[in-house]
């Protein structure tokens, strides 16, 4: 039996970026910071819709159990802090080599950073233009 889950902090499929056209459109059209051990790609969304999120995480990174760990700490930082962002969008995380072997909290440090450096977080302002 697993600890209960906060009613709005899931992420379920709705939550999940899946589809390869998506990744590359906001691959192509969004915007684009990276921060530590993430590159994070995002578009906006409308304001009725939901935040969305996409993990991408390469064999350069090391083995599936490697890979897989570096997917859940990345959708865990985005899962407790959806509800932190300014407005809905589209994101996707690409987990860099220096992801393996971090623990989660300099993962979630990493992943903070960026949102607060880029102006995605409530009252956060862009660092960068």
């Amino acid at each position: 039996m697993g600890a209960q889950v906060p009613k709005g902090f899931g992420l379920g499929r709705a939550a999940r970026i899946k589809q390869n056209r998506d990744f590359a459109r906001l691959r192509r059209a969004g915007q684009r910071a990276t921060s530590g051990c993430l590159i994070a790609n995002w578009g906006p969304l409308p304001a009725a819709g939901h935040s969305r999120v996409g993990v991408i995480t390469s064999r350069q990174l090391g083995n599936a159990v490697v890979r897989s760990r570096a997917r859940r700490l990345l959708r865990e930082a985005f899962r407790l802090h959806q509800h932190e962002l300014a407005q809905p969008l589209e994101l996707v995380l690409v987990a860099r080599a220096s992801i393996v072997g971090k623990p989660f909290g300099q993962v979630e440090k990493d992943f903070l950073t960026m949102l607060r450096k880029t102006g995605l977080l409530k009252g956060a302002k862009p660092a960068i233009g």
